[in-house]
């Protein structure tokens, strides 16, 4: 690496249009990080040191840009190469700047170790080590979000696994490593767990009949539909996130969507704008992710709720839209990935100044959500 006058000029490999986070074997990301603190170290000892600032990629959506599928239906969003600076002199930044050196010292340890933590894992670590610097969850999560920025490698490739809220069940058999193969229809209405090792998820043998894979915003939603066992109507594998989906739940699917690349995703969520941001994490990813933004984007069409079933519902049955509404329907619209047909219902939702949730269609019946289902796959009703 050549000589650097201060930390700004500190510039890992090829600085590229598209700024993602490699995935690399452990003995790669250490190196990594030991060429970043010999680099620090080296501007230390310099005769005039220069450490005020650490440029990292910036995270913000100023910075993201839009790759439009053109060979592959897929779009996403990704970081472009712009920087970010985080400064020691400034009193504002000096406690991040040293939280990217705690979190990569932390990180350093666990790949020799050749161990896997979860960010609150690592929260409790920082917190008894470090308490002047880590108060809470957030920081550590952001203090990862810089390592990974700076480093370009992922959170998994630092040793730091996925935690996973992510369930699956239906028409699908999992076989995991020196592990009996397990029968998704047959665990019960709680489904299968989704591991947090993206490794492991990686060398799943995944075997399926079915024809379509049914993103479930909900849990609720989820349990009902896999206790009337609708995937023995409607041959589909369902997969929830319980709400916003974390990164093992949406490496699962990415993995179902290339291993079954003919298997149409449908995303079932509630017609508000939270349910729609859902359906876009899923379909785009998030700068939220910063440099993992992209990886693991899929073909998602959204099946419902939309405008065109509010017919189904009883007035009484929709709610007025909560403040947390109108800020992600203000993200979302000043969102250039959002296309027309999403746009034009996300429109309808800040016209009514309504939410309707899933669980409205229940004045139907308990198990008219099969036949809803059902019924817009005939139509072909999702977009």
């Amino acid at each position: 690496m050549e000589e650097s006058s201060g930390l700004s000029s500190m510039k890992f490999f090829s600085d590229q249009y598209l700024s993602y986070a490699d995935i690399l074997p452990p003995h790669e990301a250490r190196a990594r990080i030991e060429v970043s603190v010999l680099n620090l170290l080296r501007i230390l000892n310099s005769p005039d040191p220069a450490i005020s600032d650490l440029s990292l990629i910036n995270r913000k959506r100023s910075n993201s840009c839009i790759n439009q599928g053109v060979l592959t239906d897929v779009s996403y969003i990704f970081l472009s190469t712009s920087f970010t600076k985080s400064s020691l002199t400034n009193a504002k930044t000096t406690k991040a700047f040293v939280r990217v050196w705690k979190v990569m010292e932390i990180c350093f340890q666990i790949l020799l170790q050749e161990k896997r933590v979860t960010q609150r894992e690592l929260f409790y670590k920082l917190l008894c080590d470090s308490p002047e610097y880590f108060s809470s969850q957030i920081e550590v999560n952001r203090s990862v979000q810089d390592v990974v920025a700076l480093l370009r490698c992922s959170r998994y490739s630092l040793g730091i696994m996925a935690s996973s809220r992510g369930l699956v069940a239906g028409r699908l058999f999992l076989q995991e490593p020196d592990e009996e193969v397990v029968d998704c229809s047959a665990c019960g209405s709680s489904g299968f767990a989704i591991s947090g090792d993206l490794n492991l998820l990686e060398n799943t043998v995944m075997r399926s009949d079915a024809r379509y894979i049914i993103i479930v915003e909900k849990h609720a939603i989820f349990h009902r539909l896999v206790e009337d066992r609708v995937f023995n109507h409607i041959p589909c594998v369902f997969i929830t996130a319980k709400g916003y989906p974390d990164i093992a739940t949406r490496f699962f699917l990415h993995r179902m969507s290339t291993t079954f690349p003919d298997l149409p995703i449908l995303a079932l969520v509630d017609w508000n704008p939270a349910g729609l941001a859902i359906l876009c994490t899923f379909k785009f990813g998030s700068i939220g992710m910063g440099l993992e933004a992209y990886r693991y984007a899929c073909n998602v069409k959204w099946i419902g709720l939309r405008g065109d079933d509010l017919n189904l519902i009883p007035e009484e049955s929709l709610v007025p839209q909560k403040p947390k509404d109108s800020q992600i329907a203000k993200s979302l619209m000043s969102s250039k990935i959002l296309q027309e047909n999403y746009r034009e219902e996300l429109s309808l939702m800040i016209e009514t100044g309504k939410r309707a949730e899933i669980e409205a269609l229940y004045c139907h019946g308990y198990d008219y959500l099969g036949k809803y289902i059902a019924t817009k796959i005939v139509q072909g009703k999702y977009i």
